[in-house]
């Protein structure tokens, strides 16, 4: 019998950045074998405001066809060109509550959400990337619009703090089949005055970037992200025991949320 595929749900406020980070979640959904389904929320009193009951009704009605004529626009060229099958739902309510709901019933392997030039984590109302990171325990893809993962086309995956994607991603084998040789490792250390470059020979080649653990940390990891090409980097939020390396604070990995502008994956 053949192994259920994953699951990865797209959340999208249905706004200008849902185009790349669908193309971005298709990427990786053909590279781990799994399904697609994007999931929006609209609250009640963005639509219906102060009006009465009756006007209410109309509006709510109108909306649901609206706004399933708008996902349909959105997702079946895409889904057409790419050749892969999308499922889409919405619902209006409170958008968080919403999304716990259905994560609770869907049990995705992998939720997608788009990052914003502006207010990074104000996605599909007030702070939802931070609500998923705080509350889902899973992977989580924070794509942008600045470097879209393009089906078909060279993942260059980097690491931060050497971790092991095997340790917290279920479909790592899949994922590394497609990542370019060698890594790319990004560490912060203590005790380093400037930027290091080490090519570590193990089971897999692999090059790392050791940095000082300070305030200068996300933007010297910017600049060497931009330097190999980086566009897709693997977090691992879970603390390592390591007398060289140095875990991340929970702060500290919402600021590279919040600075970065490249693809983020984030493992529970």
């Amino acid at each position: 019998m053949e192994k259920d595929k994953y699951k990865i749900v797209l959340f999208s406020d249905l706004k200008d950045a849902i185009h790349s980070s669908l193309v971005s979640t298709i990427c990786l959904a053909k590279m781990i074998h799994a399904d697609i389904e994007v999931f929006s929320v609209k609250k009640p009193t963005d639509i219906i405001g102060e009006e009465n009951q009756l006007s209410a009704m109309r509006s709510i009605n109108s909306e649901h066809t609206d706004t399933e004529k708008k996902m349909k626009s959105i997702i079946d060229p895409i889904s057409k060109s790419y050749g892969i099958d999308i499922k889409y739902s919405f619902t209006f309510g409170n958008v968080k509550n919403e999304i716990t709901r259905f994560i609770k019933e869907r049990r995705p392997d992998m939720i997608v959400v788009g990052k914003r030039k502006s207010r990074p984590f104000n996605l599909i109302g007030s702070s939802i990337t931070e609500f998923v990171l705080d509350t889902f325990k899973g992977t989580v893809l924070i794509a942008t619009d600045k470097s879209v993962l393009e089906p078909d086309g060279e993942l260059n995956l980097g690491i931060l703090n050497n971790s092991e994607p095997s340790q917290s991603l279920k479909f790592a084998n899949n994922l590394m089949l497609h990542a370019r040789k060698p890594l790319k490792s990004f560490n912060f250390v203590k005790n380093v005055s400037t930027p290091q470059e080490i090519e570590v020979s193990s089971g897999e080649k692999r090059v790392e970037y050791v940095f000082e653990h300070n305030e200068s940390t996300v933007n010297n990891l910017t600049n060497y992200l931009s330097k190999n090409n980086i566009n897709l980097l693997f977090i691992d939020r879970a603390e390592r025991d390591s007398n060289f390396h140095m875990n991340l604070t929970s702060a500290e990995i919402k600021q590279v949320v919040a600075k970065l502008d490249t693809n983020l994956l984030v493992s529970s």
